[in-house]
């Protein structure tokens, strides 16, 4: 008895560690990319194409939605644009065996400053697909 708990906790265990060393948090600035997952997997964050998110000093009915495109290859198939949402479907999108999740979007809103639309960052979270 004591055998299969330990085994059936030591198999959680390695599942959940195993879990962890798969996904990769990654954070690109607008017209840039980064190469992730030992080289295989790059992402470019290619433009805003809206941010309609409420802003940080104001109470909203709805927290609103940015939409970003970008551009994934992994040097093998051929480069996939993506269209992804914050609050809205599709926050994560499928690429070559990998999910790529948008986790954030900064800066965030506020009523009194202006964003330039060059200084955005998108922060996603990759994982092996299942």
């Amino acid at each position: 008895m004591q055998k299969t708990i330990l085994a059936v906790l030591l198999t959680f265990v390695l599942g959940v560690f195993a879990q962890a060393q798969t996904n990769q948090k990654v954070t690109v600035q607008i017209n840039q990319q980064k190469t992730i997952a030992k080289n295989k997997l790059t992402i470019k964050f290619v433009s805003l194409v809206e941010d309609s998110r409420c802003p940080t000093d104001t109470n909203c009915i709805w927290a609103g939605n940015a939409k970003i495109t970008i551009k994934v290859s992994n040097g093998k198939s051929a480069a996939k644009a993506f269209q992804i949402n914050t609050n809205l479907k599709p926050q994560t999108v499928s690429f070559a065996g990998y999910e790529i999740k948008l986790t954030d979007l900064n800066p965030h809103p506020a009523t009194n400053i202006r964003i330039n639309r060059n200084g955005y960052t998108a922060t996603f979270v990759v994982s092996k697909s299942r």
